[in-house]
């Protein structure tokens, strides 16, 4: 979905269209799909589009939800703070438990994700995220189907 079209077996609906993001589902399926569309997404927008998942988990009974990340060139600490300690724990309670990410192809971009997670993770070993099954994928469609 990113810089190449994927063709998809599953229909994506828009929810959502912000200005470094769109939110869409899989129709019939319990998935949400997130999509950065900028290299950046500045805090304030990363709120509240993911307090506008929220809804999305809450309508429609989401319990997974994918963040394609392949646009993203910059990466922010305090966003995914705010993202697994505040935003996961809530999710977790509304019953959203599978994550999966696509990563760009970009190193220095997926170490920092790495460091930042376990960082997180070292600083609150109590939160739900530690217990919810997140893994990366190559594609939108692997991430659906798995």
């Amino acid at each position: 979905m990113s810089n190449e079209t994927e063709t998809l077996k599953d229909k994506l609906v828009s929810h959502h269209e912000g200005t470094h993001a769109k939110i869409s589902f899989v129709e019939g399926k319990p998935i949400a799909v997130v999509e950065a569309n900028s290299t950046y997404i500045p805090i304030e927008e990363f709120k509240k589009t993911f307090e506008e998942i929220g809804k999305l988990v809450e309508s429609k009974k989401i319990s997974k939800l994918i963040f394609d990340k392949r646009k993203l060139t910059v990466f922010h600490q305090p966003s995914m703070e705010w993202y697994f300690t505040e935003w996961k724990e809530q999710m977790w309670h509304k019953g959203l438990k599978t994550h999966r990410k696509i990563l760009p192809d970009n190193k220095v971009f997926q170490q920092s994700v790495k460091i930042g997670r376990e960082k997180i993770k070292e600083e609150n070993p109590n939160l739900k995220f530690n217990e919810m099954d997140i893994q990366y994928k190559d594609s939108l469609q692997d991430a659906i189907d798995n």
